[in-house]
């Protein structure tokens, strides 16, 4: 007992003097920033940047390709897809802090993954893997343990609510749509467009209040002679209420990002001289002029968009105290 009151006088003069005994996250961003991905250097890498497009920044600076940036809930860190362990073109899922310190890979084993997307409380992900070639929809809980394959498909977005998955499956040779798993029961279910349509779907992406899905869609054939008609549209989580977005006179348009408040969409548009020269955009939904964010290097495209007013609170980690706790009854 003499040597327990010592121990327990220092650790509750720890807690009131703010020293933590837990494990240091980075701290999120204190302002609203998006991660974006971009070929500036000769190699895609991930990239942060204010929400009017200002203090560009390269947070991976690695030799390897860079792509697919998700933030965690709490903005601690940056979820992304990386061929820095594999072969050129074959990645896998690591994570980071906001300033791109401390990367580490989520998995033991390495598997080709791409496309995560964090669930609403940040103890899960889903994503695609690649396995033999056919790409199916992952969930894994966020320290890469349990890992579980629940469809065929690719590019899942999680529900606000983290109920259900969105992702895009290729139904037959011109044909891809969207389907809606639900989580719990691992059913699921087509949601859009009719089977009949041909279709090329990409990126869906739920609004922040659930009740919508943004995604890009090239809906006339040859598809070929109409790439340029690809853009963003919004259609109601009931299938009803479809909306085009960015006219498809223009260049396509791809790689939808909701803001946090769901009043604002973030696009990629080609250049009509080069392809493949994505710049991003930003318009407010019933605007007609969008606000260009990039104009140099190539493969601009939104990731997310992270803002701390709508972020869930940073989360504690009770289990370590429990620990600690438990050492000081021991002794």
């Amino acid at each position: 007992m003499r040597r327990t009151m010592p121990i327990l006088f220092c650790f509750f003069s720890l807690v009131l003097l703010g020293v933590s005994v837990c494990v240091v996250f980075a701290k999120p961003p204190n302002t609203a920033k998006i991660v974006f991905g971009a070929n500036r250097e000769g190699n895609r890498e991930l990239y942060l940047m204010n929400i009017d497009g200002s203090a560009q920044i390269n947070i991976t600076n690695h030799r390897a390709d860079d792509i697919s940036g998700a933030w965690s809930p709490t903005g601690e860190q940056i979820l992304f897809a990386s061929d820095r362990d594999r072969f050129p073109g074959s990645w896998d899922l690591y994570l980071m802090d906001p300033n791109g310190q401390n990367v580490r890979p989520v998995f033991g084993k390495s598997e080709e993954r791409r496309h995560p997307a964090w669930s609403p409380d940040g103890t899960q992900i889903a994503y695609t893997r690649f396995d033999a070639g056919v790409g199916y929809i992952y969930i894994a809980t966020s320290d890469g343990k349990n890992e579980e394959r629940v469809a065929i498909g690719g590019t899942p977005a999680w529900s606000p609510d983290g109920t259900e998955i969105a992702f895009v499956v290729k139904t037959g040779a011109k044909r891809w749509e969207i389907n809606i798993l639900n989580v719990r029961t691992r059913k699921q279910k087509a949601f859009f467009p009719p089977k009949a349509t041909p279709s090329w779907l990409r990126a869906p992406r739920w609004s922040p209040r659930g009740d919508k899905l943004a995604f890009s869609w090239l809906h006339r054939v040859p598809f070929v002679d109409f790439l340029k008609t690809e853009t963003i549209y919004t259609v109601n989580r009931d299938g009803t209420g479809l909306t085009q977005i960015v006219d498809e006179a223009g260049p396509e348009v791809t790689s939808p990002v909701w803001s946090p408040q769901g009043d604002t969409l973030l696009y990629a548009q080609d250049s009509e001289e080069v392809r493949r020269s994505l710049q991003i955009f930003k318009i407010v939904l019933g605007a007609e002029q969008p606000e260009q964010l990039t104009d140099i290097g190539i493969w601009n495209t939104p990731k997310d968009w992270f803002d701390p007013a709508y972020a869930l609170p940073v989360s504690p980690q009770p289990q370590l105290l429990t620990t600690m706790w438990g050492e000081l009854k021991r002794e």
